[in-house]
């Protein structure tokens, strides 16, 4: 096979799964399992093995043209630093959330219709990953976002059902920014290849057009991120979805529909402008404050969580919107590390759930004693997102601070401090209440969850402990490739221009 050939496969296997579980999953007993299981292993060792495959090209950059047409003319799907980078990370948590979902969806029924949706969106994020052109990016987009809104009213309850109709809305608004910006930027240039859209752009000036498409796709983009004050959506959402999409959703769907689009398109298509990056640290450290701030009166778990989402998207965003290498690589680290803590915060909230039937952070206490790993693995992760040394978060954090004190914005960089202690502060309560005190009556008889949830919570937790290794000098390209990625701006289009005429 092509070295090349690697790229479509990415969108062909949870495709050809969501294809095959409606078929045979309700004939085959335990199929839609087998596929999913199968499908995210195969998609990790793929993108593990993109990401070391890049590492032995000079260019690092890959180009697979779809039908043997060259870009602009046909469609192409292009795999370099950034893309890798982002395949990892969705791919590792999601192999670590379906080998979850495998003993926990057993709460709900019909399974085999939660794993087709699950695969459509795995394929509607790695679609969004790897397409080199804006209009497949959108309907990727979209194939993940209507997926998860049928994930989050996948258990049929009244709130669940409110939930998703609210994300729906807001997600169809944001899609329609973002479709309204695309279609004037086809308009203005005559091409969809994002690489040609940026040769074009750097020669043919309109100043107003240019603005006024950056101002819908901020909207845009920042309404599937759930950056302040486009955020009004996330607290209903994930809280009400199966803990398992809820790990997703916060994990790696916001990241790669809202964070990594908004980068590509800012950075690589438009050009990142003064003003554009002002806006997103602005953004990026509102998101902070506002979203700990409204955490901290929280005593549902899963709302508690969302909120933290927005908090920590703030971070990645303030990162990316300093613009400098040292901002880019810790604004993409923390986007790796909130991936990993997050999905375990959620998923962890899940086993919680699964034992108790509850949320409710005032009724549970002392559950350390009978589910001690999971009281292990949920303090790793609170550390990590409270950034407390040696967890990946510190790093992470330490990295966004110091890009923000080198570039002399010394208030950006108080207030992901004050965010980071407002942090601390949140999960401290969440550890107390959770797994400190006397275990009530009622829940005496509460097990440890079942071996596969423990199993991906435990996985996530070690990446949470050895995720600060991935600065030492022989791991750093695989975020270094990344931030150069983003570092390059609108040139980066001579690189993928020149690796698809070859």
């Amino acid at each position: 096979m092509k070295t090349v050939n690697i790229i479509p496969l990415f969108v062909i296997i949870p495709l050809t799964a969501a294809f095959l579980i409606p078929l045979l999953g309700r004939l085959v007993k335990r199929f839609s399992e087998f596929a999913v299981f199968l499908s995210c292993a195969m998609l990790l060792y793929l993108s593990l093995h993109a990401r070391i495959l890049l590492n032995s090209l000079t260019d690092k950059i890959l180009v697979y043209k779809v039908g043997g047409w060259v870009p602009p003319f046909g469609i192409a799907m292009v795999l370099d630093g950034l893309s890798s980078f982002m395949l990892v990370t969705v791919n590792l948590v999601t192999f670590c959330v379906a080998v979850y979902s495998l003993k926990y969806m057993n709460k709900y029924t019909d399974k085999p219709k939660f794993f087709t949706l699950f695969s459509l969106m795995l394929c509607g994020m790695n679609g969004v990953i790897i397409t080199g052109d804006l209009f497949n990016l959108f309907v990727f987009l979209e194939i993940a976002s209507i997926a998860s809104y049928a994930l989050v009213a996948f258990g049929t309850e009244a709130e669940e059902l409110e939930a998703s109709f609210k994300y729906a809305i807001m997600g169809s608004v944001a899609s329609s920014f973002i479709f309204i910006g695309i279609a004037f930027l086809y308009g203005f240039t005559s091409t969809l290849n994002m690489a040609d859209m940026a040769r074009v752009l750097s020669f043919k000036q309109n100043a107003y057009l240019v603005h006024f498409v950056g101002v819908l796709f901020l909207m845009g983009f920042g309404l599937k991120a759930a950056l302040v004050p486009f955020h009004a959506w996330l607290p209903d959402a994930h809280p009400s979805a199966p803990a398992s999409i809820s790990a997703m959703l916060s994990g790696i769907l916001i990241k790669t529909l809202g964070i990594y689009a908004l980068a590509r398109v800012f950075f690589n298509i438009i050009g990142s402008t003064q003003n554009y990056l002002s806006v997103l640290m602005f953004l990026g450290a509102l998101s902070m404050l506002v979203g700990v701030i409204l955490a901290l009166s929280q005593w549902d778990l899963k709302r508690l969580l969302a909120y933290h989402s927005i908090s920590q998207i703030g971070y990645v965003v303030l990162g990316i919107g300093l613009g400098t290498p040292l901002g880019i690589l810790g604004g993409l680290f923390h986007l790796f590390n909130h991936s990993v803590f997050k999905s375990l915060l959620f998923l962890n909230s899940g086993s919680i759930d699964y034992a108790l039937d509850t949320r409710d952070l005032r009724e549970t206490g002392g559950l350390a004693k009978v589910m001690p790993i999971t009281a292990k693995t949920n303090l790793i992760a609170s550390m990590s997102i409270a950034g407390i040394p040696p967890f990946n978060g510190f790093f992470s954090k330490l990295l966004i601070i110091f890009a923000c004190v080198q570039k002399g914005y010394f208030g950006y960089a108080s207030c992901a401090i004050i965010a980071s202690i407002l942090t601390l502060a949140s999960f401290t309560k969440v550890q107390k209440f959770l797994f400190s005190g006397e275990l009530k009556d009622k829940f005496k008889e509460v097990k440890e969850a079942p071996w596969s949830m423990v199993i991906s919570t435990v996985c996530l937790a070690i990446v949470c402990l050895l995720g600060g290794l991935l600065l030492l000098t022989s791991l750093q390209s695989f975020m270094g490739d990344a931030a150069d990625v983003l570092l390059k701006g609108t040139a980066y289009a001579k690189d993928v221009i020149e690796a698809a005429l070859r």
